[in-house]
């Protein structure tokens, strides 16, 4: 089904940004997914962080593979680049076009099929490489656009709409994200905007690779009893880790502390992630701890949601590489082809 324009009626006394502009501004082709479906929160909850951080929609680029996840980047940022690649191969894409051009911000859209199968190599050289990218992972634990089977994020005795019972174990992209060394790693619930309007907008600011793992149920194959994606489990199993405030470098950081007192973070940009302890302390830059974290809570049958590990003082593709701070489209063609000599005086250091 093609996406139908939404007309562009703005009300002229809504909200506007630094830039000028309306969160109408922000938004992109109307939905043709299920009605409820948990994809449309998450996209509501990117207009917001992309209007909250006044990011000029044409100097951000949307990549997407294929599933009912990866819609979702015709529904958000009309003006914005995009590419819409084949299943699994998202994070490819991404990495070539952030060589290419390091000065757009980019946001990947993915699902747990896309991800977590055909394309989990992808998915682990992205993390490995570090490329700066929010990787935005909407979990519903089925194949909603081929009729519900269940997904490889789908957990054991977990059932489908007809009644079939998952026997096989899951894998759960935060502990894989944590695994391999991902130096931004949270998990969020697509019903929870409040928190998940945050933890986007941190991840957008990130230097390097961002994993956000959204809980999106899907109404239409997996939002029935005996499902764990469902939205009546996931708001009777998860657990806060802890409020999370995101404070853009450009304002005041004001916020009271809460009882207990409160966790700053810096970012490259100067921006701040703020944690609200609540109850014990939690560290978020210690990795084996959010991992043991997470195993614990997934133990008694409760999903973990919140930042649950940053590091900011790593590097991305392009420090690791030692690229040229210019973009390459940016370059001229005599600095990207300098000709035969260039070519020969560099195979004479490998002879």
């Amino acid at each position: 089904m093609t996406s139908i324009a939404k007309p562009p009626v703005t009300h002229p006394s809504l909200p506007k940004n630094a830039l000028g502009l309306t969160r109408r501004d922000y938004e992109g082709a109307m939905s043709t997914l299920c009605a409820g479906c948990g994809h449309d929160s998450v996209t509501a909850a990117l207009v917001q962080a992309f209007w909250e951080l006044d990011v000029p929609p044409h100097r951000a680029a949307k990549m997407s593979g294929i599933g009912c996840s990866s819609k979702t980047t015709a529904y958000f940022m009309r003006q914005s680049h995009g590419f819409n690649g084949v299943h699994g191969r998202m994070p490819s894409l991404a990495t070539g076009a952030n060589a290419a051009n390091r000065g757009l911000m980019y946001i990947g859209i993915s699902g747990d099929g896309d991800s977590l199968s055909i394309g989990m190599g992808q998915l682990s050289h992205a993390i490995r490489r570090n490329v700066n990218l929010l990787y935005v992972l909407e979990n519903n634990g089925v194949y909603g656009l081929t009729k519900g089977q269940f997904s490889a994020s789908a957990d054991i005795g977990s059932t489908s709409k007809k009644g079939d019972t998952n026997d096989q174990r899951p894998i759960d992209p935060v502990l894989l994200a944590l695994s391999l060394g991902a130096t931004f790693v949270a998990r969020g619930f697509s019903g929870d905007k409040a928190q998940l309007v945050p933890i986007l907008k941190a991840g957008l600011r990130h230097n390097g690779f961002a994993l956000i793992d959204v809980i999106s149920p899907c109404v239409s194959f997996n939002d029935h009893v005996g499902s764990t994606k469902s939205y009546r489990y996931t708001r009777e199993h998860y657990e806060e880790l802890a409020p999370v405030d995101f404070v853009p470098m450009r304002r005041e950081i004001t916020a009271p502390e809460a009882s207990g007192g409160a966790m700053s973070i810096a970012m490259h940009d100067g921006s701040v992630v703020r944690f609200r302890k609540t109850g014990d302390d939690y560290d978020p830059t210690n990795r084996d701890a959010a991992y043991a974290h997470v195993r614990r809570h997934q133990e008694r049958g409760e999903i973990v949601t919140g930042l649950l590990y940053i590091d900011e003082k790593t590097q991305d593709l392009h420090a690791l590489n030692r690229t040229t701070a210019t973009p390459l489209v940016d370059l001229p063609y005599e600095a990207l082809c300098p000709g035969n000599a260039a070519l020969q005086e560099l195979m004479a250091e490998y002879r």
